[in-house]
């Protein structure tokens, strides 16, 4: 291996001009191995575009507070963005009651309740839109119609 003048390793640099373009480095090391390779005459584009990749897929396992027959009752204070992720793969992993998969309903502790501050949509409004039954503990035996 042939050996390099190493002049640049105790540079800092976070830019550089190089072929008339400025570049822009997330961190001095990245500098530094630019420095390094303009030093040895060679070519180089600095994150030069994307490369898209999938993340492999992570088995999850989640308790429901309630089962009655084949009804799933999750008991909601707070329905928190993860919380709704969660259902959301839940239903997508296992299908829709209708088509077979698990019937999971809510009882929400206040279903009008804004999923965020910034939100118009209720807790009950997206359940609606996602599908899943839910109620409130005055009209729980609602939930329980069909079990």
């Amino acid at each position: 291996m042939p050996r390099t003048n190493k002049k640049w390793t105790n540079l800092q640099t976070s830019s550089m001009v190089y072929n008339g373009q400025t570049l822009s480095f997330r961190s001095g090391l990245e500098g530094k191995v630019a420095l390094g390779l303009q030093d040895l005459g060679a070519t180089f584009s600095y994150e030069p575009h994307w490369i898209e990749y999938l993340k492999p897929a992570k088995l999850h396992k989640y308790k429901p507070d309630f089962q009655i027959g084949d009804i799933y009752i999750e008991v909601k204070g707070r329905f928190d963005s993860a919380d709704r992720s969660k259902h959301l793969l839940i239903k997508e992993y296992y299908g829709p009651p209708s088509e077979g998969g698990l019937d999971i309903r809510f009882l929400f502790s206040n279903p009008r309740q804004k999923i965020s501050k910034k939100s118009k949509t209720t807790y009950a409004m997206w359940c609606e839109r996602h599908g899943f039954r839910y109620a409130d503990l005055y009209s729980l035996s609602d939930l329980l119609k069909d079990a």
